[in-house]
C-alpha cells in the first residue's frame, strides 16, 4: 500500500501558516488558465493499468539491501507515478471546466462523515444545483448505495489495496456519468489523512473534513493535507458537547495549518450550519460558470 503510492517521498516537512502553495504534498489544486483543448468526447482508451513495478527487481549480489538503498530504488518510481497523475489531473480538469461543472474532492479520515455531508448537501442544494459523486473506498458500495437511495447519481471505485484515488480512476469513472446532467460532482476520497494529499484529481476545490469524535489536533498531526485544502470543516458538530471537544482549540489549530481555508462547522444530521456550507458551494459555482 503505502510502501508504492507515492506519500512516502522524502519531501519538506510543511511549516504550518505558511502560504498554501508552499505545501509539502501536492499543491492545492490550482488554476491553470491555458486553454485546454477538448473538443473530442471524453472518453480514456487507455487501459487502466499501472505499469510501474510495485516491487522493483535491481539487479546485483546484494543478499539484504540497506533502507538506504531501498529508498533510493523507490523515489524514482514514486516521483514518475506523481508525474503521470499529474498528467491525468491536468486532463481531467480540462475536461471539467469545459464541462462548466464544478468539481470537489473531499478528503479526511475514515468516519468523518464524508458520505452524510455530501447527501446533505446534494438534497439542500437541489433543485439549484444538480449533485453527482464519485465514491472511492477499499472495498463495499455501502455509501455509494446511500447516496444512490438519495437520488444522487454515483459511481464507485473500488481500490481494493489502494488508500487513495487517483486522477487516471476518477476520469474513467467520470466517462461513465452524463456530466451535462450535472452541475457539481463530488469526488469521495478513501477514508486517509496521509497518501490523498499528493494526488490532485483534477478538481476545483479540495475540502477537508475534521471530525469532533477525532479531536482538536489532527491538522497539527496532518498539516500536509489539511494545508492542501481550500474549504475545511468541522463536522458532526451535534457530538461536540458530548465528545468534550473544544471548538476554540479546533479552530486555533485550523487557522495555524489551513489559515487560507474557508472554514465551516456543520452537523449534516441537524442541518446546523450546512446553509453557510452551501451558499458557499452556490458561489462557487457562478464563479465558476462566469
Amino acid at each position: 500500500m503505502c510502501q508504492d503510492c507515492g506519500c512516502g517521498l522524502p519531501l519538506p516537512t510543511p511549516n504550518p501558516g505558511s502560504p498554501a502553495h508552499e505545501a509539502t504534498g501536492p499543491s492545492p489544486p490550482h488554476s491553470h488558465d491555458h486553454p485546454h483543448s477538448h473538443d473530442h468526447p471524453h472518453s480514456h482508451d487507455h487501459p487502466h493499468s499501472h505499469d510501474h513495478p510495485h516491487e522493483p527487481t535491481v539487479a546485483g549480489n546484494a543478499a539484504s539491501p540497506t533502507p538506504s538503498s531501498e529508498a533510493a530504488r523507490h523515489i524514482p518510481i514514486l516521483r514518475s507515478l506523481l508525474e503521470r497523475n499529474e498528467r491525468f489531473a491536468e486532463r481531467n480538469r480540462g475536461f471539467f471546466r469545459a464541462k462548466r461543472l464544478l468539481v470537489l474532492n473531499v478528503v479526511s479520515a475514515p468516519g468523518s462523515g464524508k458520505t452524510e455531508l455530501i447527501e446533505k448537501t446534494a438534497v439542500a442544494l437541489r433543485p439549484a444545483l444538480r449533485v453527482g459523486a464519485i465514491v472511492g473506498d477499499l472495498a463495499t458500495d455501502h455509501d455509494a448505495q446511500r447516496l444512490r437511495a438519495a437520488s444522487v447519481p454515483v459511481v464507485q471505485i473500488a481500490t481494493g489495496t489502494l488508500c487513495h484515488l487517483e486522477a487516471e480512476m476518477v476520469g474513467r469513472a467520470a466517462d461513465s456519468m452524463d456530466l451535462d446532467a450535472l452541475d457539481l460532482l463530488v469526488i469521495e476520497n478513501v477514508g486517509n489523512l496521509v497518501c490523498p494529499a499528493s494526488y490532485d484529481l483534477g478538481e476545483h476545490l479540495r475540502v477537508v473534513l475534521l471530525s469532533v469524535t477525532e479531536g482538536e489536533d489532527k491538522p497539527l498531526k496532518y498539516p500536509p493535507l489539511f494545508h492542501s485544502a481550500q474549504a475545511a470543516l468541522i463536522t458532526k458538530l451535534d457530538l461536540a458537547d458530548a465528545v468534550g471537544f473544544d471548538r476554540q482549540l479546533a479552530r486555533s489549530n485550523l487557522e495555524r495549518v489551513s489559515h487560507h481555508a474557508q472554514r465551516f462547522e456543520v452537523s449534516a444530521r441537524t442541518g446546523a450550519g450546512m446553509d453557510a456550507w452551501t451558499t458557499y458551494l452556490a458561489e462557487q459555482h457562478r464563479a465558476l460558470r462566469g
